[in-house]
Protein backbone atom coordinates (compact mmCIF):
# COMPACT_ATOMS: atom_id res chain seq x y z
CA UNK A 1 0.00 0.00 0.00
CA UNK A 2 1.70 3.45 -0.61
CA UNK A 3 1.80 6.49 1.33
CA UNK A 4 -0.84 8.34 0.83
CA UNK A 5 -3.68 5.08 1.25
CA UNK A 6 -1.69 4.32 4.23
CA UNK A 7 -1.96 7.89 5.67
CA UNK A 8 -5.38 7.91 4.81
CA UNK A 9 -6.46 4.75 6.48
CA UNK A 10 -4.27 5.46 9.34
CA UNK A 11 -6.44 8.82 9.73
CA UNK A 12 -9.92 7.36 9.04
CA UNK A 13 -8.83 4.62 11.94
CA UNK A 14 -8.08 7.53 14.12
CA UNK A 15 -11.25 9.03 13.54
CA UNK A 16 -13.45 6.28 14.23
CA UNK A 17 -11.70 5.70 17.67
CA UNK A 18 -12.15 9.06 18.48
CA UNK A 19 -15.71 9.22 17.78
CA UNK A 20 -16.06 6.01 20.03
CA UNK A 21 -14.07 7.26 22.67
CA UNK A 22 -16.04 10.75 22.82
CA UNK A 23 -19.41 9.71 21.95
CA UNK A 24 -20.34 11.76 19.49
CA UNK A 25 -19.38 12.65 15.83
CA UNK A 26 -17.52 16.24 17.10
CA UNK A 27 -14.16 14.76 15.73
CA UNK A 28 -12.35 16.98 13.01
CA UNK A 29 -9.26 16.05 11.03
CA UNK A 30 -7.44 18.86 9.83
CA UNK A 31 -10.66 21.41 10.03
CA UNK A 32 -10.56 24.58 7.93
CA UNK A 33 -11.00 27.62 10.44
CA UNK A 34 -14.46 27.91 8.57
CA UNK A 35 -16.06 24.78 10.74
CA UNK A 36 -18.09 25.99 13.48
CA UNK A 37 -17.26 23.07 15.81
CA UNK A 38 -19.72 21.39 18.40
CA UNK A 39 -17.90 20.89 22.18
CA UNK A 40 -16.56 18.58 23.93
CA UNK A 41 -14.22 18.00 20.51
CA UNK A 42 -11.30 16.15 19.11
CA UNK A 43 -9.38 17.95 16.55
CA UNK A 44 -6.00 16.03 14.93
CA UNK A 45 -3.84 16.11 12.31
CA UNK A 46 -0.43 15.04 11.39
CA UNK A 47 2.30 16.75 12.24
CA UNK A 48 5.61 14.38 11.72
CA UNK A 49 6.79 12.12 8.58
CA UNK A 50 9.50 9.56 10.70
CA UNK A 51 12.16 8.71 7.86
CA UNK A 52 15.44 6.25 8.48
CA UNK A 53 17.90 7.31 5.54
CA UNK A 54 20.54 4.73 4.00
CA UNK A 55 22.26 5.37 1.05
CA UNK A 56 20.89 9.10 0.37
CA UNK A 57 17.04 7.65 0.34
CA UNK A 58 14.60 7.14 2.32
CA UNK A 59 15.53 3.31 3.91
CA UNK A 60 12.13 2.79 6.54
CA UNK A 61 9.31 5.19 6.73
CA UNK A 62 7.52 4.76 10.06
CA UNK A 63 3.62 5.45 10.61
CA UNK A 64 3.22 9.27 10.98
CA UNK A 65 2.73 11.12 14.13
CA UNK A 66 -0.41 13.06 15.16
CA UNK A 67 -1.33 15.60 16.94
CA UNK A 68 -4.66 15.56 18.67
CA UNK A 69 -6.19 18.35 20.70
CA UNK A 70 -9.39 17.64 23.34
CA UNK A 71 -11.31 20.43 23.47
CA UNK A 72 -14.01 20.44 26.13
CA UNK A 73 -15.96 23.05 28.36
CA UNK A 74 -15.12 20.87 32.07
CA UNK A 75 -11.57 21.09 33.09
CA UNK A 76 -12.25 17.97 34.21
CA UNK A 77 -14.19 16.13 31.31
CA UNK A 78 -13.47 12.32 31.15
CA UNK A 79 -12.53 12.17 27.62
CA UNK A 80 -9.30 13.58 28.19
CA UNK A 81 -8.25 10.78 30.41
CA UNK A 82 -9.72 8.18 27.41
CA UNK A 83 -7.47 9.61 25.54
CA UNK A 84 -4.63 9.95 27.29
CA UNK A 85 -4.83 5.97 27.67
CA UNK A 86 -4.64 5.27 23.68
CA UNK A 87 -1.93 3.28 22.83
CA UNK A 88 1.78 5.46 22.01
CA UNK A 89 -0.31 8.34 23.31
CA UNK A 90 1.77 11.60 25.25
CA UNK A 91 0.16 14.44 27.15
CA UNK A 92 2.41 17.51 25.55
CA UNK A 93 0.53 20.52 27.36
CA UNK A 94 -2.73 22.30 28.13
CA UNK A 95 -4.27 25.50 28.10
CA UNK A 96 -7.62 27.53 28.05
CA UNK A 97 -8.42 30.06 25.32
CA UNK A 98 -12.18 31.18 24.97
CA UNK A 99 -13.02 29.73 27.69
CA UNK A 100 -12.69 26.30 26.60
CA UNK A 101 -10.10 24.06 28.26
CA UNK A 102 -7.31 22.41 25.68
CA UNK A 103 -5.40 19.41 26.54
CA UNK A 104 -2.67 18.28 23.33
CA UNK A 105 -0.88 14.96 23.07
CA UNK A 106 1.05 13.40 20.31
CA UNK A 107 0.02 10.17 19.27
CA UNK A 108 2.99 8.07 17.23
Amino acid sequence: MDQPRKLEQRSQELQAAFEELLGSRNVYYNPPESVQMSYDAIVFSRSNINNTFASDSVYVQLPPTFEVMVITEDPDAPIIEKVSKLPHCRFTTSYVADNLYHNRFTIH
